[in-house]
């Protein structure tokens, strides 16, 4: 089956200029890991103080390994990353580059989604969205593969599309073995006001993740009732 053609915006095109300055002496997947790494840091530590100096340490850690024109990189490929989004929510924008580098783990058989698959299965599913939430409040969506977080920003992005403001009446739940693609799902849904959290973790075991491999979104402290809501129907074994 031939590869589906991706076209290139200014946007992914300006990343991928930017990222590649990184890579002249260092190996590319260790530059993205930490791109992504200091960028969910830097986005958790404005909003969960609990976890605040952990991650503060993982950040320094990082970000001193590299020198202060790359560090400005790093900031600049964020900026890239928040102005795509901001334009164009429709899209897995890490995802997409992170595929088109070549850097998707095939030790775990990494496989991403295009993104207009994800809208179609979204929009298989969304029809009694609505009247769910008129009943219960809210619904929760939960992947336990997310990779970066295609399906849950399609299903954001098509509850829009259906007058839903799933800023206020949906939950989303994202997990991912490998804390790479894990915080690049965690990156796209904070940038899109998500509410929820992402967990670094094997779905298929039983064991509750530890807070560490908890991210939680920050939309999620500013909607605390709809979180709650959703943790009380997760502790009794309901359904969002």
């Amino acid at each position: 089956m031939p590869k589906a053609i991706k076209t290139e915006t200014p946007y992914t095109k300006q990343f991928k200029d930017e990222f590649n300055r990184l890579c002249w002496s260092r190996n590319r997947g260790v530059a993205w890991s930490d791109f992504v790494a200091i960028s969910a840091c830097s986005i958790s530590n404005a909003v969960d103080s609990a976890m605040f100096e952990q991650r503060e340490q993982m950040y320094m850690r990082i970000i001193q390994g590299y020198t202060k024109e790359e560090q400005d990189i790093f900031a600049q490929l964020f900026a890239i990353t928040v102005l795509a989004l901001e334009e164009n929510p429709e899209q897995d924008f890490l995802g997409d580059i992170y595929s088109t580098l070549e850097l998707l783990n095939k030790n775990i058989g990494q496989v991403f989604t295009p993104y207009p698959v994800a809208t179609m299965m979204a929009m298989s599913t969304c029809g009694n969205w609505a009247e769910h939430i008129n009943e219960k409040g809210f619904i929760s969506i939960n992947d336990p593969c997310c990779g970066a977080g295609v399906m849950l920003v399609a299903v954001a992005n098509v509850a829009r599309k259906q007058g839903i403001n799933y800023q206020k009446s949906m939950v989303f739940v994202g997990q991912d073995i490998d804390f790479t693609v894990a915080m690049m799902c965690y990156i796209q849904l904070s940038l899109l006001g998500c509410v929820g959290y992402v967990i670094v973790g094997n779905s298929l075991l039983l064991d509750p993740p530890s807070r560490e491999n908890i991210w939680h979104l920050p939309m999620s402290f500013l909607r605390r009732n709809l979180m709650e809501k959703f943790l009380h129907q997760a502790c009794d074994g309901g359904e969002g």
